[in-house]
């Protein structure tokens, strides 16, 4: 099968996925969402493949959603915002409910939806330059994988959220139990390989009853309906759209990202120069 913006090969018994889209700091649009759905069923459906990696080409793993992209073809309306999260939601999560172990190798950004594909995945390695967060609120958007309040806990979810923190280092994320392992910066994916050799070893189907064992316990405490739930606020937070998110979209369309990310970073400042 083809792909055009990730790269899928096969290690002996492990699946290596890349985003591959390095000169967009492999920002997720609505193309690469749909090859990740096709490569997890590709690799789902090898029986050759007994735990898959992923990884992003580059300096970095996910900056997130395309807001080039969302800048350029805003989605209109209820109908079309619903087409555009719930592909956001499935392909991460696609990852989370995979038959398989799934590993995450991060290294450099993983923000937003990049940040939220790392979670979704079963183990996370960070290099020592990663650097995670959730900036949606600072632009005006909302969450569309609410998976941080589960693996973190609300507290610590509310105030990332809350102050659109997106410069988490490697060593903070691992405090807070998002990340399994800090190795030195590039020794990311040879480590998650070595792990997932390791693990690839074990009889696939006590791995995979097992995966499902701890995803179902998760299931029990309602986490499932949560994210399904909070999926719904987030399309009526885009749908409705925010003055914040229009002004952002406006000065991107007119300037460029960099332009909007300047805006957006410089009245943060403003606020802590205040304090």
């Amino acid at each position: 099968m083809a792909y055009r913006h990730l790269i899928l090969e096969r290690r002996e018994d492990v699946a290596l996925i890349t985003l591959n889209r390095p000169a967009r700091a492999n920002a997720m649009h609505r193309p690469l969402l749909d090859e990740m759905t096709r490569a997890c069923a590709e690799v789902e459906a090898d029986e050759g493949v007994r735990v898959v990696v992923l990884t992003g080409a580059g300096t970095a793993f996910s900056s997130g959603f395309d807001l080039k992209e969302q800048a350029e073809n805003p989605p209109e309306g209820v109908a079309g915002w619903r087409a555009v999260l719930r592909q956001d939601f499935d392909a991460v999560m696609r990852f989370w409910h995979l038959g398989k172990p799934s590993i995450a190798a991060v290294q450099g950004p993983a923000l937003a939806s990049g940040f939220e594909l790392a979670c979704a995945c079963d183990i996370t390695i960070a290099g020592e330059d990663a650097v995670f967060g959730e900036p949606e609120l600072k632009f005006g958007a909302g969450i569309v994988v609410m998976l941080l309040p589960w693996l973190a806990g609300p507290k610590l979810a509310k105030e990332i959220f809350f102050t659109g923190a997106d410069r988490i280092p490697a060593r903070r994320a691992y405090e807070m139990g998002l990340v399994n392992r800090v190795v030195p910066t590039g020794e990311e994916l040879e480590s998650a390989l070595a792990i997932a050799r390791e693990i690839a070893v074990i009889d696939p189907n006590l791995v995979r009853q097992t995966k499902l064992a701890v995803n179902r316990s998760m299931e029990l405490m309602g986490m499932g309906e949560a994210l399904e739930m909070a999926l719904d606020i987030d399309l009526h937070i885009e749908a409705e759209g925010s003055p914040d998110k229009r002004a952002f979209l406006d000065i991107a369309r007119r300037d460029g990202l960099r332009a909007a990310l300047a805006w957006r970073d410089a009245r943060f400042a403003a606020a802590r120069g205040a304090g």
